[in-house]
């Protein structure tokens, strides 16, 4: 006799059948799959905080603010889509069309937030 594989009940009827009930087998399908993308959903919403943050705080597509203040708001750098190198070498982050550029500014951290534009979309020439 076979056992489901979510519940471990004995299982009667077909010999191949591997769950008691459509419920269990659905059940099994949900925890599976959960566990399997909660990587991937821990990645994507932290992406979205960030990018949320950083749309906030950049409402004239170029602005500054300290490095603790979006941390302290649940900001992580190092969750980042692409990133954009300018002509000096500053290689600035971006969470979709919202970025960052970390820098230093009277002893004080800081990001400079900056919005993509559509001349970033060509390579600077180097």
């Amino acid at each position: 006799m076979t056992t489901c594989l979510y519940c471990k009940a004995e299982i009667t009827g077909r010999t191949d059948k591997k769950y008691c009930s459509v419920y269990c087998k659905s059940a099994h399908q949900y925890q599976k799959r959960k566990l399997e993308e909660t990587l991937y959903y821990t990645i994507d919403k932290q992406l979205k905080t960030n990018r949320k943050l950083l749309k906030s705080y950049n409402k004239s597509g170029l602005s500054t603010i300290r490095k603790e203040k979006l941390i302290s708001e649940g900001f992580n750098p190092n969750y980042f889509t692409h990133y954009w190198k300018n002509k000096k070498g500053q290689v600035y982050l971006f969470c979709y069309e919202y970025g960052f550029l970390e820098v230093k500014e009277n002893n004080k951290q800081k990001f400079v937030l900056v919005t993509w534009q559509e001349y970033m979309n060509f390579k600077s020439l180097q």
